[in-house]
């Protein structure tokens, strides 16, 4: 990481209304993100546990995470990962584990195996990586609402409070919010609030609440594959496949991502030319 990809993806966090963060799962999802123009990318655990066939939130991604964080280390966008807690109890490991990932941000939630941590040892992970990676953005996620555990807005802001003063600069709170929890904790925790993108709550609604920052989660990578189940079928049922980014333009992305002097350019690939298969419209 740079002091300038850290401090382009704080200084989102101060726009005139809430940015939104679009969360990739692997290089094509990342680079397809940056293309449409948004200012920075982040990363699902979902999206790599469920690719891998194991379940989120066991610790089981760790590796998985530092190879995506390392491919995207070219792209032209701040990069931030969702880091679970942080794959391991010690904090110091944690904060050696989040230095090598070369990263502008990083997700640490409190929980794990499904259950809420004690807040103090989350806080002092955030205050190690903070130590460790001054110029990081560290996004402190609290748990209660997304796990229905001790979900009041008295635990999830005294959590929230506590690792604002660890060191985050900014706090996740996913879950079914209402528009009066949302706006309690704009202004009680003390940093720029991160909720999930929902059908409840519109942008535009956000923004009149406070949130800084929006994020989509798991939900692109879960769109995505029911997308594909749904052109599969229509495959299966009428034999007419819908238009899609041409193989030629994903080839000739990935090429791009792969020559590190040209971070985020689309060279012109073999095959990346209009053919049978492509078309005018982009899908993702």
């Amino acid at each position: 990481m740079t002091a300038a990809s850290g401090e382009a993806l704080r200084a989102l966090h101060r726009g005139p209304g809430p940015f939104v963060l679009p969360n990739a799962w692997d290089v094509a999802s990342a680079l397809a993100l940056v293309r449409a123009g948004f200012a920075a990318v982040g990363t699902t655990s979902l999206g790599l546990a469920a690719g891998a066939g194991v379940l989120d939130g066991s610790r089981a991604v760790r590796h998985l995470t530092a190879d995506l964080a390392g491919s995207l280390a070219h792209l032209p966008v701040p990069v931030t990962v969702d880091l679970e807690d942080g794959f391991d109890d010690d904090p110091q490991a944690v904060a050696a584990f989040v230095a090598s990932l070369q990263v502008a941000g990083v997700n640490l939630e409190d929980s794990t195996g499904g259950r809420l941590v004690d807040p103090e040892r989350h806080a002092d992970k955030i205050a190690a990586v903070r130590d460790r990676c001054p110029r990081l953005v560290v996004n402190a996620r609290v748990d209660t609402f997304w796990l229905g555990e001790s979900a009041t807005l008295e635990e999830t802001t005294r959590r929230a409070q506590r690792y604002v003063l660890a060191g985050a600069d900014c706090v996740f709170v996913p879950g079914a919010l209402d528009a009066a929890q949302i706006r309690h904790l704009v202004g009680a925790v003390g940093a720029p609030l991160n909720v999930l993108a929902t059908p409840v709550h519109p942008l535009s609604r956000l923004a009149e609440l406070g949130v800084r920052r929006v994020s989509t989660g798991s939900l692109l990578y879960r769109a995505a594959l029911d997308a594909a189940v749904d052109v599969a079928r229509r495959v299966r049922d009428d034999g007419t496949p819908p238009g899609a980014t041409s193989y030629g333009e994903i080839q000739a992305r990935t090429e791009s991502e792969a020559a590190p002097g040209q971070p985020g350019e689309v060279r012109p690939g073999r095959g990346s030319g209009a053919g049978p298969w492509s078309s005018t419209r982009r899908s993702w």
